[in-house]
């Protein structure tokens, strides 16, 4: 294939990605199914080649902005206030899934070594931060169910691929429980402090650029950069993208310039919209190889229903099994647990939603070859995924069925107007300290009857307004906005408000700071 046919087929597979998406999404269907639904169809038209990546180029290139992507919109403050039922989660039910789906994929699957079992359990364990996100925030969930479902599904990966590195190691050579255990150890300190270490230095990097282009640009080789440097270390990649993910997400207010705040947001929804969904159109278009390869190998179209009956109940009875016995824990265990006990129906919530994406058929193609069974664990993920999708249809009928409390919207508008009135008062005290003789005072007069937005400054002065007047509008805005951001975040610090209040806030003013200095170019 020369380079114009592998740009055509690019641009082709962009267009599918988003039409089907844009379609479906109209209509209220599940963009990830169909999309596979669309790929498995088209994988089976005579005259459509076979679509093939190489591992390492999921591996390097496709994980790491996906999972960079979800850290940098996720609330440090949340996941640190649910820390505790985050990491039995992300690391607890992973490291169970594993043994248990493990081995039941030993009995289940003739002729598999359990080093091969466990390597598939892991692959099979991690739930998707996307899929997860998408639902929790379209059944209108309790906050805190949405935090642990979101936390979870962003931090078990990295548990998930420490363990399949491990059962790949035990699949191409000997290795010891000890061996194990060091490795995991050194993969789990290694990420977290490269993930730290990259988070700072950007950071600090961050708050010398005044240029939004430089600064986007630096962030897009963020992930990269982290994942490459914790490998070398014998870190996890995957742990350093999250941490340094959440750093500069929670670090980005005080170091980066609003404009750069806002490109990074919608920089990186495309960047994670379209690879997440491509990976879809992807996994569908590899169904007709993955299935002529299954039947190939396998032991029969009936046992392979059954062994896939058999994996799918594993995977939904142990998830079931650990996070009840978790909901019972903190409602029947030590004091400082049950202050912190949620009721049996948020227990049921987070039990159903094990949707995985993403991750799974990612990690599945990185079985190395000398795997017993590779072709046939490869479409065992591919069915986990496209089963665990359609189930995930079911969860808004589950959810309506436990009767949840929903987030209150009126709670959340009464503490994002209070928190802006702390705000606007904050940056009414910095326009009485920054105006002077100079400034003309039907210019302060109307920043301070108005601190939200004042409109365009040339349709409120006309065309022939000064620049000294456009000047100094700016100047004492830009200063009224700089106290209104101090502001929000000192009340995050005090945590007086819910986080979607302080992102609410934040980006208001972001982009409120980006119109204004939008008004005259030639400050840049």
């Amino acid at each position: 294939m020369n380079a114009v046919e592998s740009i055509t087929w690019i641009v082709l597979f962009v267009l599918t990605t988003v039409t089907v998406t844009g379609v479906v999404g109209r209509i209220g269907w599940s963009a990830p199914v169909a999309l596979v639904a669309v790929g498995g169809i088209v994988s089976f038209v005579p005259g459509i080649p076979q679509v093939t990546v190489e591992p390492d180029l999921i591996l390097y290139g496709i994980l790491p902005p996906l999972l960079f992507a979800a850290a940098i919109r996720t609330s440090v403050i949340d996941v640190r206030a649910r820390r505790d039922s985050i990491l039995l989660l992300s690391v607890g039910l992973v490291a169970f899934t594993v043994v248990v789906v493990g081995f039941a994929t030993y009995l289940l699957v003739p002729a598999i070594t359990l080093a091969a079992a466990f390597a598939f359990a892991a692959v099979v364990a991690p739930t998707d931060a996307i899929a997860v996100t998408a639902i929790a925030g379209r059944l209108g969930l309790p906050r805190r169910v949405v935090t642990i479902l979101e936390g979870e599904s962003l931090l078990n990966d990295a548990t998930a691929l420490v363990a399949l590195n491990a059962s790949i190691a035990a699949i191409v050579a000997v290795v010891t429980p000890a061996d194990i255990a060091t490795d995991f150890v050194i993969a789990v300190v290694a990420g977290v402090a490269v993930g730290l270490g990259v988070g700072w230095l950007v950071s600090l990097v961050r708050s010398r650029l005044r240029s939004p282009v430089l600064d986007t640009s630096l962030i897009l080789i963020i992930p990269f950069a982290a994942f490459l440097l914790a490998e070398v270390v014998r870190g996890s990649g995957v742990l350093a993208v999250v941490i340094a993910g959440l750093f500069l997400g929670f670090r980005a207010p005080t170091v980066a310039s609003a404009e750069a705040r806002v490109a990074e947001r919608v920089n990186w929804k495309t960047i994670q919209f379209l690879l997440e969904n491509a990976v879809f159109l992807f996994i569908g278009l590899n169904l007709s190889g993955i299935l002529a390869e299954a039947i190939e190998t396998g032991p029969g179209v009936w046992p392979t229903v059954l062994i896939c009956a058999g994996i799918l109940l594993t995977l939904v009875v142990s998830r079931f099994a650990w996070v009840m016995a978790t909901t019972l824990l903190y409602r029947k265990g030590p004091r400082r647990l049950r202050e912190r006990s949620w009721a049996w129906g948020n227990g049921v919530a987070v039990a159903s939603a094990g949707v995985r994406g993403v991750v799974t058929l990612a990690a599945v193609f990185l079985l190395p070859p000398e795997t017993p069974d590779r072709e046939y664990l490869q479409f065992l993920a591919f069915v986990v995924v496209v089963a665990s999708l359609v189930g995930g249809l079911a969860l808004p009928w589950v959810v309506r069925r436990l009767h949840l409390p929903a987030p209150s919207l009126n709670q959340e508008l009464t503490e994002r107007r209070l928190l802006m009135a702390e705000a606007r008062a904050a940056g009414i005290r910095r326009l009485e300290q920054e105006a002077t003789p100079g400034d003309e005072q039907r210019i302060v007069d109307q920043l301070r009857a108005d601190a939200v937005f004042l409109g365009e400054t040339l349709e409120i002065y006309g065309p022939d307004a000064s620049i000294p007047q456009l000047e100094s509008k700016l100047r004492l805005r830009r200063a009224m906005l700089d106290s209104e951001r101090t502001a929000v975040l000192e009340a995050r610090r005090e945590g007086r408000y819910q986080e979607p209040a302080i992102m609410a806030a934040l980006q208001a003013i972001d982009a409120e700071e980006t119109a204004l200095k939008a008004q005259i170019p030639q400050q840049d």
